[in-house]
């Protein structure tokens, strides 16, 4: 079977046991702050599971794409050194809510993979929790006595907490889980070694293909374990690993998932694959990662410096890395392997080739990106390895190569490949050192502690009226302590909410809640896990009296002002620039709209004022507001509602319509265009390739600025004492400070000449050795390298100190000769270095040239005396 009918058979066997086949949820979260990706089917379910949401159907399948590179499930370093870890991988799944348990879990995945899919039955183990004492719990006997009508007890593996026992976090739902593991040695190896022996042994060919977690527990914020009222399965089985069961491959990247994509690398960059084992892993690294990266852009994640977007950006470099250094690959080339991709995996996951243009065009600037960094890098590597041998040292310090490693983003593995192609060395204390104090620090800046939830009474569903409604009566059902940078704050939930949470690019109302005798303030709504949560910074010292909550009006209605001004927006930029326009993420503030979509090059100055009038003019119109709630999807698609990629739509979806744009959005929005009043544009630029982002301002912001850009405009008229042409009047005022600027560039070069020559006059001779030191005149304080480099051009032996005082800020240079730096007689980083303590700095530089700025503009002639001292001593 190839992977397509794999993937196919599982789900018509579990649609066959009335489960629901449910589509992929993005592998982007949103709306969770405890995750960036998908990492495990069950993402999609986890409010289900928190008992934030009821079912929507008792049994569910799919195929759900995931990520795992950070964190717990962090497998980066294995991919590709190894047969089966993968970053983004597919991930099968079957679950259970309150419906079937133990007994039809174990039943089905066992007729699943012996009938279905044919697997020798001899070549199968299950683990079962063994047990744990620290948590009171005993083995799990149930699952045990299933699996003993399928296999013999000594294939029946006893397995630790550590393998055996499933939990979603911290805290929350947790529960035994019994592992299906297969050994695909051969016969006459498994004879010899049981396979008994190597399950969890990280052996590579007895493997896990399937997890089935049985999800009975909660546990609590002192660690302690309650029963669930409902008990859930929630099974996983690694599409890629079960590929390579059912067609006999000796690894994951021998299926015809891989086979394609590295035929492909092999035919790029002419490597033969399976020939050496450096190149073999670079071309799986590569293959992987083009994967995850593609699937990351289709979901609306595109690579940035932050959060999400630099795990991406991260794993892509790591595959042009690969492709640099062990397939000579010194142009882009990745992008070259999407038609291959698109081939494999294209019909399974259709969004990916509805995307291919603009994933093609990231995918190629990011790694041309790149490559311009590993050349700076390797630049600046060579001018290390040049101090460091000539200070005839063997070890580089571990916090330079931290610094071309978290600055310029240069692979700290290839930093060593190049130090040891010198005989060099990095200090790797120093160096994880340092990586470990920018973990803390980041560690330290997100930290959130969480007690647990204190329920006041109970209410199944809290019924958000925000769309209607801004005021409303309600009660508290439960809340819970955090602890965010060492501030307490507390989370409440109520029965019933007017409080729209941050979600879609919209952010959360604010507002109080009042009973009376005290009102609390709601700094912000959020949802998580399809639950709303309100922040507070104090509690109400009565929790179950009743409250009356207001919503912030004015915030509101800047928010729904610019939540509606992007659809207009959105509807505009397709009108004018074209139909391949799409959205690719949005910000609304009360203050400004943030709206970033697809298009390929800068829009001129004359398409944004023909978006910026159309918008204006459907504000003029005074559209009416026409909401669609919870209509079925499908009759959204007909209506032509815009939907966005990197979104799971439900059965049934709300619709916005304003005119003619009509998108699907949860949003709050105006009752009518004309209240937005006036639309500007402020910004257009790029953010990714192919991604262009536009912040505009609209109603009282709108106003502000054009009243402040107008007031400025009177003053300049006013500084220019005319109401003529005001234009000319700058242009020729740029045009007299140029000629001016020109001119004091040739009286500073004059001077530059006339310095020198009194320096040459002033040097003194050592041992042969022209010395020059000198303080100069400030005006020279941004020439001092040109003064420098003057003086170098006219002496043979001779080493020169300068320094300058510009602007209150001390700063010193040191040059030699470059017969003098080659010798080892002296070098000028030594020299500044030790010189600079003085105005309290640092510096560095080269042997032959070296600079210092610092703090103690006071110290200035004493450095300049220390300096001379210190290179006398040298030549003596």
């Amino acid at each position: 079977m190839n992977a397509s009918e794999i993937r196919k058979s599982f789900w018509s066997f579990f649609e066959s046991k009335q489960h629901q086949i449910v589509s992929s949820a993005p592998m982007v979260v949103k709306n969770d702050p405890t995750l960036m990706f998908t990492n495990a089917g069950m993402n999609q379910f986890k409010d289900i599971f928190l008992g934030n949401s009821k079912p929507f159907a008792p049994r569910v399948a799919n195929s759900q794409k995931c990520l795992r590179v950070s964190g717990k499930h962090n497998d980066l370093e294995e991919v590709g050194r190894d047969t089966y870890h993968h970053t983004m991988f597919e991930m099968l799944g079957n679950w259970s809510f309150g419906d079937y348990f133990k007994e039809n879990a174990t039943n089905w995945a066992w007729e699943y993979l012996t009938e279905i899919l044919k697997i020798d039955k001899n070549i199968l183990y299950a683990s079962v929790f063994e047990g744990d004492k620290d948590m009171a719990l005993d083995k799990d006997m149930e699952a045990f006595n299933h699996w003993k009508q399928h296999l013999p007890e000594d294939r029946i593996i006893n397995g630790n907490r550590k393998d055996n026992f499933w939990e979603m976090g911290e805290m929350g739902p947790c529960g035994p889980c019994s592992e299906i593991h297969v050994d695909l040695r051969s016969e006459e190896e498994r004879k010899k070694v049981p396979g008994a022996q190597l399950v969890n042994a990280d052996h590579p060919e007895v493997i896990e293909v399937w997890n089935l977690v049985f999800i009975q527990y909660n546990r609590k914020a002192d660690g302690s374990l309650e029963a669930l009222p409902a008990k859930h399965v929630d099974t996983g089985m690694g599409f890629e690993r079960l590929c390579r069961v059912i067609q006999n491959k000796k690894s994951n990247y021998d299926t015809d998932v891989f086979v394609p994509i590295i035929n492909e690398i092999a035919n790029i960059t002419n490597t033969p694959y399976g020939k050496k084992e450096d190149t073999d892993i670079a071309m799986r690294v590569i293959a992987d990662h083009i994967r995850t990266i593609s699937f990351s852009i289709t979901d609306g994640q595109l690579p940035s410096n932050n959060k999400a977007g630099y795990v991406i950006r991260r794993i892509l470099r790591r595959a042009v890395r690969y492709g640099y250094t062990f397939l000579g690959q010194r142009q882009s080339f990745m992008y070259k392997l999407l038609p291959a991709l698109m081939n494999s995996m294209g019909d399974a996951y259709p969004e990916l080739k509805k995307q291919q243009e603009l994933i093609t065009k990231v995918i190629k600037e990011e790694e041309e990106s790149f490559l311009r960094t590993l050349a700076t890098g390797i630049s600046m590597l060579d001018k290390i390895i040049q101090q460091t041998k000539d200070g005839n040292y063997k070890v580089v310090d571990g916090k330079v190569a931290f610094e071309l490693y978290d600055t310029y983003g240069f692979p700290l593995d290839l930093t060593e490949l190049i130090l040891k192609e010198n005989d060099l060395v990095i200090n790797r204390r120093e160096f994880e050192k340092e990586m470990e104090a920018q973990k803390n620090r980041a560690r330290s800046a997100t930290a959130i502690e969480t007690e647990d939830w204190v329920l006041l009474m109970e209410d199944d569903v809290e019924e958000f009226i925000g769309y209607d409604y801004l005021e409303t009566d309600l009660t508290i059902v439960k809340y819970r302590k955090i602890t965010v940078k060492n501030k307490s704050l507390y989370q409440l939930v109520f029965n019933i909410t007017p409080f729209y949470a941050e979600s879609g690019g919209q952010v959360g109302d604010t507002g109080y809640i009042d009973n009376g005798t005290e009102k609390i303030e709601i700094i912000d709504t959020k949802k998580e896990n399809n639950l709303i949560v309100h922040l507070a910074k104090k509690l109400p010292k009565d929790l179950k009296s009743d409250f009356k909550a207001v919503v912030n009006r004015d915030k509101r209605q800047n928010i729904a002002n610019n939540h509606t001004s992007t659809h207009l927006l959105h509807q505009a930029l397709k009108e004018i620039l074209g139909t391949h326009v799409e959205q690719k993420g949005s910000l609304v503030h009360p203050d400004y709209l943030r709206f970033d979509f697809a298009h390929f090059q800068k829009m001129t100055r004359e398409e944004i004022e023909k978006v910026e009038k159309l918008v204006n003019q459907r504000i003029r119109k005074n559209f009416a507001l026409e909401e669609m709630r919870d209509i079925p999807v499908a009759k959204a698609q007909d209506l032509g509602a815009m939907m966005l990629f990197g979104e799971k739509y439900g059965d049934v979806v709300r619709a916005i319509k304003f005119g003619d744009s009509i998108e699907l959005c949860g949003g709050t929005h105006v009752k009518h265009t004309g209240e937005i009043g006036f639309f500007k544009i402020i910004s257009e630029a790029s953010i990714a390739s192919g991604i262009r982002r536009i912040e505009a301002v609209t109603g009282v912001k709108a106003e502000e600025m054009i009243m402040t850009q107008h007031n400025l405009l009177l003053a300049i008229q006013d500084m220019f004492k005319s109401s003529g042409n005001l234009q000319k009047n700058i242009e020729s005022l740029m045009a007299d400070n140029s000629k001016l600027s020109k001119d004091l560039d040739g009286i500073k070069r004059n001077f530059i000449n006339m310095k020198k020559r009194d320096l040459v006059d002033s040097a003194i001779d050592i041992n042969g050795i022209k010395i020059i030191t000198a303080t100069v005149d400030p005006v020279l304080g941004d020439k001092l390298k040109d003064l420098a480099f003057q003086l170098k051009k006219e002496m043979n032996e001779f080493v020169a100190v300068l320094g300058a005082n510009v602007n209150n800020k001390p700063q010193l240079s040191v040059i030699t000769s470059d017969q003098l730096a080659q010798s080892g007689k002296l070098n000028a980083v030594e020299v500044i270095r030790d010189c600079a303590k003085e105005i309290q700095g640092g510096g560095g530089g080269q042997s032959f040239f070296a600079t210092a700025g610092g703090k103690n503009p006071a110290g200035l002639d004493s450095a300049i005396e220390r300096a001379k001292a210190f290179v006398t001593e040298k030549l003596q």
